[in-house]
């Protein structure tokens, strides 16, 4: 890649960046406007072959909302906005544009054709406050007060101008599927597991002669992370963070946390293009561009305003931790907002990070951040994908999560918590991890402090054997073998983890 071809491209050599800091899951709260905007804020995106047994031909996509929700938040707790578009994207020619996007779209309904649940009192009916009025086992269960139901619509070609057609139901045909409630509690739903896996639909994919399957839920949240010491200039010991034996010293902070998810489960043979087996992601959501606010609302759920006007992309992810901690603070709401051919716009992120530079600061250790300018190791890795594992043809480099259909999955056991960097470091046969896909057990910050420290070069060595270009030397990597061993010192391995899909797991109860 030349220097002006690799200007013009996309963002994110420094996606490992981004997890290299550690922050919190993917994308939470990361640009001045989703802050405000919780239920359209896109946390975490997961694609890969799934590796349940029996579904190995199948490729998984898993797209996370809302995020850090405490499980007791009630008495509302989580539903999806119905005024909102969820999108994921794929691009199966790379060429930066989608060409299949799976659209969700959201409809809350209170019981009783809107009036809500009422009880008798003093010689009343008067409707209920809460969103249950009793028990919970089962899908439409009559003491729910608010029921919450999606469609799905696959679009191919671009977005909003391309051929739209629905998802259906294999068994009755119809184009509205049922959302699980939160699981507000052990005593309002106590099997939260099987309620919630009467919620997994088996639908017809216009197009596709495979069934597939959808599920729409909370889940626990899936990714594991030290945030609050991340964010606090690192506030831990470099001899903790450079020793292989600490990878689970620190506690997960986000563990006691739930996140919904849109997932989406699809024979391989569906999603690609001719010859092509590589296919780049990436998760949207938008909102109307004009919203009127009725001072004075009538009865109703979520009666309070009416939106109109064009779709405006407000969140954006396909890279963990990307606009988090590699976009600088005045473009975070651009990027949100941003496609992934339009990623030349912020090549100075990439050709000349900072988070190297800010690391050098937080850890008071001067002088270490590569000096391998530009960073083809990270352009290569996360722009273009790796030859030979998830590079496609004809690539347009561009910010996405790339994923080779064509190679195998891994049971879950065997998998390597490190994914590709792990085979490096250690050896073995696991090519089907971030950032080839990314599957939940894959540790991104680790591999991404790795990557983002020269790591990649070091391995690389002057043999260039990765094909990452002259430019990525060993010896402009400082922290030289040091960079091999990084980690936040929490263990995204041991996060709790379902061996089917959607494979996040049941979500945490309000009460025990």
């Amino acid at each position: 890649m030349t220097m002006n071809r690799f200007a013009t491209t996309p963002l994110l050599a420094a996606v490992l960046l981004a997890c290299a800091a550690g922050a919190g899951a993917s994308s939470h709260r990361e640009a001045p406007f989703i802050a405000t905007s919780p239920k359209v804020d896109g946390t975490d995106f997961y694609m890969f072959r799934s590796y349940e047994t029996g579904r190995s031909e199948y490729v998984t996509l898993i797209a996370n909302y809302q995020p850090l929700q405490d499980a007791y938040g009630g008495p509302n707790y989580f539903s999806m906005d119905p005024n909102a578009l969820y999108e994921i994207h794929l691009d199966n020619n790379g060429d930066a544009k989608e060409d299949l996007t799976f659209q969700f779209r959201f409809t809350n309904t209170l019981a009783a054709g809107g009036a809500g649940v009422t009880l008798p009192v003093g010689g009343k009916n008067v409707a209920i406050p809460l969103i249950q009025a009793g028990q919970v086992a089962n899908v439409r269960d009559a003491n729910l007060n608010l029921a919450e139901t999606y469609s799905v619509t696959l679009v191919r070609g671009d977005r909003r101008g391309g051929t739209a057609s629905a998802l259906t139901n294999v068994a009755t045909g119809a184009t509205v599927f049922d959302k699980p409630v939160d699981n507000i509690g052990n005593k309002t739903i106590p099997d939260y597991a099987g309620y919630a896996a009467r919620h997994i639909h088996t639908v017809n994919i216009p197009g596709c002669s495979i069934p597939a399957k959808v599920f729409v839920g909370q889940r626990q949240e899936s990714f594991a992370v030290n945030l609050g010491t991340i964010f606090d200039l690192v506030n831990a010991p470099v001899a903790v963070i450079t020793n292989p034996a600490n990878i689970g010293a620190l506690p997960n902070t986000i563990g006691d946390k739930n996140v919904s998810t849109l997932a989406v489960e699809v024979h391989r043979s569906c999603l690609v293009a001719g010859t092509e087996t590589v296919i780049g992601g990436w998760t949207s959501a938008s909102l109307r561009q004009a919203r009127l606010l009725n001072p004075t609302p009538p009865s109703g759920h979520q009666a309070s305003e009416k939106p109109g006007g064009a779709w405006v992309q407000v969140s954006r992810l396909g890279m963990p931790l990307v606009n988090e901690v590699v976009i600088g603070l005045k473009d975070k709401d651009k990027f949100n907002a941003s496609v992934p051919s339009g990623d030349g716009q912020f090549a100075d992120y990439v050709t000349n990070p900072t988070l190297p530079a800010l690391l050098e600061i937080a850890l008071a250790l001067p002088n270490t951040a590569p000096r391998n300018f530009p960073r083809t190791d990270l352009v290569t890795t996360f722009l273009t994908g790796i030859t030979g594992v998830n590079r496609p043809a004809n690539v347009v480099a561009s910010e996405m999560l790339r994923l080779n259909t064509a190679i195998a999955p891994v049971p879950f056991a065997q998998q390597n918590r490190l994914g590709i960097v792990g085979n490096i470091l250690a050896g073995g046969n696991d090519n089907a991890g971030y950032p080839n896909g990314r599957r939940p057990k894959d540790d991104v910050v680790d591999i991404s402090l790795v990557a983002v420290m020269g790591g990649l070069c070091v391995a690389n060595g002057n043999t260039n054997a990765l094909g990452f270009g002259a430019t990525c030397n060993p010896s402009q990597v400082p922290l030289g073998a040091t960079s091999l061993a990084l980690h936040d010192a929490v263990d995204q391995a041991v996060v709790p983890l379902l061996p089917g899909f959607p494979y996040l797991n049941t979500p945490l109860p309000g009460s025990r």
